[in-house]
């Protein structure tokens, strides 16, 4: 295992590495650190909590010259809250050498007072979210990262997801001829590939931690929904963990704010994270996160990912996302540095698919619910259970074939007994359907009652 002192770094890197308390370098460190030194164009991929953001900090820190007064490198992020979380962990560079300037460039902040900063010194290193960057470069032309030798862009594979590629393709194409490029993420969709193909050449790719996306240390447990909404099942099971902090993902912003206000009302303090919040609704969730002040964090897929959540013993996974590596990631912020951890997903019917592909892909789920007695175990999910009625059905198709009767009558016997299987099929659907409708009035029946209690 090699050791940050093998990469025969200047006095200020090292004082950087110390200040940040680090031992020795992580996997995607160790990888990343020498060929980035070198000049060369790096993938890393790896999960979130691996060290990468300072796998390329730190060749950064190497890199920079304090007294060229002009743009060296640009970092970007996909969401404000992560460009904010990388600006803190850079801002250490300055505390170490006064005259390394460093800049976060992000939606809500204050777009004019940046143009007036921007007028009077550049900074040496840059980090933003694409948009914003790009209309400080291309629009406004108050930031010059022309000349810039270094990009690192940062979850690459969410910052295509939600189309902010576009973007940083609009001003990586006017930047220095021999631009050094580094992308980080936890996958590489196909997707990506043109963007990297373009700019990076003979790019080295470090995959680390497949093994940390599917670590063995966290219980995945299936839980289903059937009729009841995600906030109503969450309060259900609340009762049956005592967490440090849980996470609650979901898919959607509306959905974000819905369970959020639904836990509020039950009197559960909760902090909720998407990108309807207000800029400074973001910062104070920012700031209640980082401080650990609310158990309960609810938060879309974009919003959370690569934010530092601290201690989460428990995931609560409200459906699954489209890209099911997102579901892997939502699992991966519990059971970190040794410590188990337990990842709650809430299913209903049209989950089925996205059930059955994660375990395939190895994933195993316990299946249960919980009632005021505790947890109870169903059945594995997927294993048929035969009803009553499948059983009686079988029988009735089985004496049909059975009957000798129907055989003696040579001719058209064959169309006799399926039309006589079809008439007991059409009963059965006619059955179904019945109980269906009873079905759904009795959970109408109760949705009403629900609502007309006081306090609903």
């Amino acid at each position: 295992m090699k050791k940050f002192e093998d990469f025969n770094l200047k006095d200020d890197t090292r004082k950087f590495i110390k200040v940040n308390a680090f031992q020795g370098p992580t996997p995607i460190q160790e990888d990343v650190i020498p060929a980035a030194l070198k000049g060369k164009d790096v993938i890393g991929l790896s999960a979130t909590g691996s060290g990468k953001t300072h796998a390329y900090l730190i060749p950064i820190m190497e890199m920079i010259d304090p007294y060229l007064d002009m743009c060296q490198a640009v970092i970007t992020a996909p969401t404000r809250e992560l460009a904010a979380q990388i600006y803190e962990m850079a801002r250490v560079m300055e505390n170490i050498n006064s005259e390394i300037r460093i800049h976060l460039y992000i939606g809500g902040n204050d777009r004019d007072k940046d143009i007036e900063t921007l007028k009077k010194k550049q900074p040496h290193i840059v980090i933003g979210t694409p948009g914003r960057i790009k209309d400080l470069f291309l629009n406004a032309g108050s930031l010059r990262i022309e000349h810039a030798k270094i990009l690192v862009v940062d979850e690459a594979d969410m910052t295509l997801e939600f189309g902010f590629l576009d973007d940083i393709d609009a001003f990586a194409g006017r930047m220095d001829e021999n631009l050094q490029m580094m992308a980080f993420s936890a996958t590489m969709p196909e997707q990506l590939k043109p963007f990297v193909k373009k700019y990076m050449k003979h790019p080295i790719t470090y995959q680390i931690g497949e093994t940390v996306r599917f670590n063995p240390d966290i219980h995945h447990v299936l839980v289903p929904c059937y009729h009841h909404t995600y906030g109503e099942v969450i309060k259900s099971i609340l009762p049956g963990f005592n967490p440090y902090v849980c996470l609650i993902f979901v898919n959607t912003r509306a959905e974000a704010s819905e369970i959020a206000e639904e836990l509020r009302e039950s009197g559960i303090a909760v902090t909720e994270l998407h990108g309807d919040l207000t800029s400074r609704k973001r910062k104070q969730a920012m700031k209640s996160i980082a401080s650990a002040q609310d158990t309960y964090v609810v938060a879309t897929d974009l919003a959370a990912r690569g934010i530092d959540v601290g201690e989460v013993s428990h995931v609560i996974s409200c459906g699954f996302p489209k890209n099911l590596e997102y579901y892997i990631h939502r699992a991966g912020r519990t059971g970190r540095a040794g410590a188990s951890g337990t990842c709650y997903a809430l299913y209903k019917e049209e989950n089925d698919e996205a059930i059955r592909s994660l375990m395939k892909r190895g994933i195993h789920f316990d299946h249960m619910r919980y009632r005021s007695t505790g947890w109870q175990e169903l059945r594995p999910y997927g294993q048929k259970h035969m009803r009553k009625e499948d059983d009686e059905l079988d029988k009735k198709i089985a004496m049909v074939y059975n009957n000798k009767k129907n055989t003696k009558i040579k001719p058209g016997y064959k169309k006799k007994r399926k039309n006589e299987i079809d008439r007991i099929y059409r009963h059965k659907k006619r059955d179904m359907i019945r109980n269906k409708i009873k079905d759904e009035k009795k959970a109408l029946y109760r949705e009403q009652a629900r609502k007309t209690r006081p306090g609903s």
